[in-house]
């Protein structure tokens, strides 16, 4: 229990802005942590669920809303993966050889890419979230869950493109079998909870999960010949962007 309970603080420490009790990082707590990461998608979709409904409540503006719900998860994990995100797309953006990618990744600087990248991605989160339909907008919360379990298989399973950095100090002191199969029992979890709300909604996040997972392996390995922290945040924030983009599509279907 005491380990359990260590490996969630260290997971809400380092992913969320969240307080959290001070802890010794302990080896024992750092194997598990990524087993809690998916945790603080639960909470994260639950805050985003009850800020969401109370704005319904309150009969907010729809662009008040959109500008609401797209910032809120920044706030929630102090942009630790949006970070990632930025500073995927300076890397992706310079066509240089894979040693100069990673280079950008490790560098503190932002170039114009990011900037432009991030502000294309909050206009686009903007004006999805002003588009969701109140009954989907629990799909919407659940996805928060789903993005970190993708992410942490991945990172348990990709081969690192670094002996140094985040993905490293976590995957080397992780269980990585016991990590893989908390990531898929959360996946069918968030799945089957989907698909209590809506099928045709939890069917088009399978979707994009799908193809953002593809383009996940293909970008990581491709372009950076293994994963990173930075990528898999950036990861993150894609699939999170495409889930609802494809929960608003969703809406013409039904």
């Amino acid at each position: 229990m005491k380990t359990a309970i260590e490996a969630l603080v260290i997971a809400f420490s380092m992913y969320s802005k969240i307080p959290m009790p001070g802890m010794k990082w302990e080896e024992k707590g750092m194997k598990y942590a990524m087993c809690f990461f998916p945790v603080i998608g639960l909470v994260e979709g639950l805050i985003v669920y009850l800020v969401g409904s109370l704005l319904w409540k309150l009969g907010v503006s729809r662009l008040l809303f959109g500008c609401v719900m797209a910032v809120l998860p920044l706030g929630i994990t102090g942009g630790i993966h949006m970070d990632g995100f930025l500073d995927t797309a300076d890397a992706i953006s310079s066509y240089g050889e894979k040693e100069k990618r990673l280079e950008i990744l490790k560098d503190p600087h932002t170039g114009a890419f990011a900037i432009i990248c991030g502000i294309v991605y909050m206009v686009l989160s903007v004006g999805f979230w002003n588009e969701l339909s109140r009954e989907l907008l629990p799909v919407a919360a659940l996805s928060f869950c789903m993005s970190r379990a993708l992410s942490g298989f991945a990172v348990m399973t990709f081969p690192k493109a670094k002996k140094d950095g985040l993905v490293s100090t976590f995957r080397d002191a992780a269980g990585e079998q016991t990590v893989r199969i908390c990531m898929v029992i959360y996946a069918v979890l968030i799945l089957v909870c989907a698909c209590g709300v809506s099928v045709i909604g939890a069917a088009m996040m399978v979707c994009a999960c799908a193809i953002t997972y593809g383009y996940h392996y293909v970008n990581c390995m491709k372009r950076f010949g293994g994963i990173t922290g930075d990528l898999a945040g950036y990861f993150l924030q894609i699939n999170e962007l495409v889930v609802l983009i494809a929960l608003v599509s969703s809406q013409y279907l039904g």
